[in-house]
């Protein structure tokens, strides 16, 4: 009866654990970016989240306070638990992106901790690319300062559907309502020139976790949601599903040998919309059609494939097609196709663009070469002007470019897909990407149509 009991405990604790793990991987996911100026305390906000939602391994937690006691804090110093590479804790910089990741019981959440210096603003962008949400902070002393229009400007550029303000250090400034205030009426200035979707404000002490995770005493006349419960219910940005049907073919899988049943597929990820076994298809740029005869996906076979799953799709036609083509559904609105390309371009380079540079684009799957044929204009961050007279665009610059490829690509405007809306521009000598481009579609460029 023991041994039965033993038994029966186990597989009860081995489902429990399996359902867990399913439950896990069901949360809906968050990405958040963080960004501000040099010590506004970005590294050590994200190690306050970790650290009271108790999202840390007590053996991180003995390293960092090992760190801290060897470069002399009083007290344990939060910010360690991003800045991971020695040389950023010993000059105490955020150097390079720190990629985090925790869970609640309510969401899972991947953190990108970017650097505030101007000379990485290159890393900015890298981290913020994929955000739902980005977190600019501000030091309360200081107010908004060049950085913080910079990380705003890039925060807007990106597409980023929701902006958090997080005013920092209200400790301080005596947690002062007016200070708060201030910089709040003034960042909302700027945000209405950005054209920003979804702006929130919370006044917050990173380093005592004054509304960070819980609710702050100290701010009586805050009556907004703490950082965490508001990461926590922001809506993610879904309608990705809604958007017309993108699926650039990364590679064609067919019978690898004699013996097995007769096999060909199209391996690639959903860069927007929804795909349903039956529906028809279009192939381009051939202009061929085809009905979608299966979608599977590992060793299961889907009806449905939504944005961001990577499938293989097959059809009932034997379309001759390759990496780089990419299949819509009929009856939606089709991509751009052109070889004269408008897009914002954010330079990550120390060699300056100039007109008539030669680079690879590589857009979705697809990849051509492209000179750069004008520079209609550069980004003043100060004063979020445009500057019309200039022959080069140098690292950390943000600039309005024209390209032509060699062949047309198939895009998207990046303001309504921001995975088919978007290419990198890298160096034909050193293969380094230099350059992070989002696409801007004109009136007059043509489109497909059947």
């Amino acid at each position: 009866m023991l041994q039965q009991l033993d038994t029966t405990s186990i597989k009860n604790s081995i489902k429990s654990t399996e359902q867990e793990a399913r439950g896990f991987l069901d949360m809906e996911l968050l990405r958040f970016s963080t960004a501000g100026s040099v010590d506004d305390g970005k590294s050590t906000l994200i190690g306050r989240l970790l650290y009271d939602s108790k999202s840390i391994f007590e053996d991180q937690l003995r390293a960092v306070q090992e760190a801290s006691d060897r470069l002399g804090n009083e007290e344990i110093n939060l910010a360690l638990l991003t800045d991971g590479l020695r040389a950023e804790r010993e000059q105490g910089i955020t150097i390079d992106v720190a990629y985090r990741y925790f869970a609640t019981p309510k969401r899972k959440f991947i953190i990108a901790d970017t650097p505030g210096h101007i000379e990485y603003t290159r890393n900015m962008v890298t981290g913020a690319s994929t955000a739902d949400v980005a977190i600019i902070l501000i030091d309360a002393r200081n107010g908004i300062v060049e950085q913080t229009k910079r990380h705003s400007y890039i925060a807007s550029l990106l597409q980023i559907p929701n902006v958090i303000l997080a005013v920092n250090k209200m400790d301080l400034v005596d947690f002062s309502e007016e200070v708060y205030t201030r910089i709040q009426n003034e960042f909302e200035t700027i945000a209405v020139l950005l054209n920003f979707r979804d702006i929130h404000f919370i006044p917050i002490s990173a380093k005592n976790g004054d509304n960070v995770v819980d609710a702050s005493v100290n701010t009586p006349w805050y009556k907004g949601d703490t950082l965490l419960h508001l990461l926590e219910n922001i809506p993610v940005h879904n309608s990705d599903n809604e958007l017309p049907p993108r699926f650039p073919i990364q590679y064609v899988i067919e019978s690898p040998e004699a013996g097995f049943a007769e096999y060909k597929g199209f391996a690639g990820r959903i860069s927007g919309g929804v795909f349903n076994v039956g529906d028809n298809i279009l192939a381009l740029p051939s202009n061929r059609v085809s009905v979608i005869k299966a979608i599977d996906q590992g060793t299961d076979t889907l009806s449905t494939a939504i944005t961001t799953q990577s499938v293989t799709i097959r059809l009932e036609s034997n379309l001759n097609l390759k990496r780089g083509d990419m299949l819509v559904r009929i009856n939606r609105n089709y991509p751009k196709y052109s070889s004269k390309i408008t897009l914002n371009v954010c330079w990550l380079n120390a060699k300056p663009l100039a007109v008539g540079d030669k680079y690879i684009i590589q857009h979705t799957t697809d990849e051509t070469e492209a000179v750069v044929t004008g520079i209609r204009y550069k980004v003043n961050i100060n004063t979020l002007e445009n500057i019309t007279d200039v022959s080069s665009v140098l690292m950390n610059d943000i600039a309005h470019i024209t390209i032509k490829t060699s062949k047309p690509l198939k895009y998207d405007d990046y303001r309504e897909n921001r995975i088919t809306g978007s290419l990198i521009l890298i160096d034909k000598n050193t293969f380094e990407t230099v350059g992070a481009g989002m696409i801007i579609t004109d009136e007059d460029i043509y489109s497909f149509n059947i």
